[in-house]
């Protein structure tokens, strides 16, 4: 923690104004729709009616896509599958027993023999179980077997990160952990637009996705949402408000805490915040990146998953790397804290706007 954020804190608690809400992000919807993406019509949905809406789309075109988890058949614990059963059938759309490693497995194999699977693990929490299937088959079965097999159609769903009551095994994020792994694609929305695209995206690549879905905006998060089938690209990053001073960076639910904090710092400190979502953590838009730190000169990067080996870290050594002659001050994380994620002090333990903007004021006066 440093000085500044402390000082915030023990101010706020002194005058006992400080907020413990549950919702510590503003959401800021993508108004923006591709107007290649209108000829079919545009619908209002939160997050997760355009990912039933994805999945409706794929079962609808892939008549070899299978969809199941724990609780799938009968809408899943989040509703994102409701419906999907009574459409497809049960030989399609179907519950699994409670068990992440034969989830795991049994995609693994349904993908190698040529099938489309879609995958749901309940909470990113519960997907360690599984972290061998994934790791050491999914992600290397074609390079072990030389190009022979692969399970490349193979997508897995999973709820992430803090909603405002999950604690210890219900709030975590672990991209990073996957970021780690060749052979894998990784992805995470920031809302219904990118969740729609991007998880159709995964369906169809040739190679194991993960789509960490902030669960937070399930019911938060409302856009207008293209009907017809599209998808968003993996691997390439958004640039959702363009400035000069500062380079912000993060993904998921952290994104729309960067847009409050970059109007913020606008308007009380006269800094202009280049916000970037990373949209993709395997593989990341490093041109982007790199871009935008060489026109700023500074750079936070900030996301729910705690400090050490979180995927900041790796986006910090690349700047380092290729901006080091254009950095003005060092970089910045903003991230949880290196502890198990707490119940009741879940408001301390995120990267909120009050930390975020104290991070711009070190920077700026560095």
């Amino acid at each position: 923690m440093n000085r500044h954020t402390k000082s915030i804190l023990i101010s706020l608690l002194k005058h006992k104004q400080i907020s413990v809400t549950r919702s510590h992000f503003t959401y800021y919807p993508d108004k923006n729709v591709p107007a290649v993406l209108l000829s079919e019509g545009v619908q209002k949905m939160n997050m997760f009616q355009a990912i039933n809406n994805a999945m409706d789309k794929a079962l609808e075109e892939d008549n070899t896509a299978l969809l199941f988890g724990e609780d799938v058949g009968f809408g899943g614990v989040f509703r994102c599958s409701i419906n999907l059963r009574d459409k497809y059938g049960k030989d399609r759309v179907f519950n699994t027993p409670l068990c992440e490693q034969g989830i795991a497995g049994f995609a693994i194999g349904v993908a190698n023999a040529g099938a489309t699977a879609i995958a749901e693990i309940q909470f990113a929490d519960y997907i360690f179980p599984a972290f061998d299937q994934i790791v050491n088959e999914a992600a290397k079965y074609r390079y072990r077997s030389g190009g022979i097999f692969d399970c490349g159609s193979l997508t897995f769903r999973v709820p992430c990160g803090a909603v405002g009551h999950g604690a210890l095994y219900h709030s975590q994020s672990p991209e990073a952990y996957f970021a780690h792994t060749p052979g894998l694609k990784v992805v995470v929305p920031r809302g219904p637009l990118k969740a729609k695209g991007l998880l159709l995206a995964c369906i169809k690549d040739k190679n194991p996705c993960i789509v960490f879905e902030p669960k937070t905006l399930y019911r938060a998060a409302v856009e207008d949402v293209p009907t017809g089938s599209y998808i968003s690209e993996i691997g390439k990053a958004d640039i959702l408000r363009k400035g000069n001073d500062i380079t912000l960076i993060g993904w998921g639910t952290q994104v729309h805490v960067l847009l409050e904090v970059a109007e913020m710092a606008k308007q009380q400190l006269n800094v202009d915040c280049e916000v970037v979502d990373l949209v993709s953590i395997l593989p990341w838009d490093r041109e982007t990146i790199v871009n935008s730190v060489k026109k700023t000169g500074r750079v936070i990067i900030s996301h729910e998953a705690p400090l050490t080996q979180g995927f900041g870290s790796e986006i910090a050594a690349h700047i380092q790397e290729k901006c080091f002659l254009y950095l003005e001050a060092p970089i910045q994380r903003i991230t949880g804290w290196d502890t198990p994620f707490p119940h009741v002090f879940e408001p301390f333990y995120l990267p909120n706007k009050l930390r975020c903007l104290s991070a711009i004021k070190e920077i700026i006066n560095y």
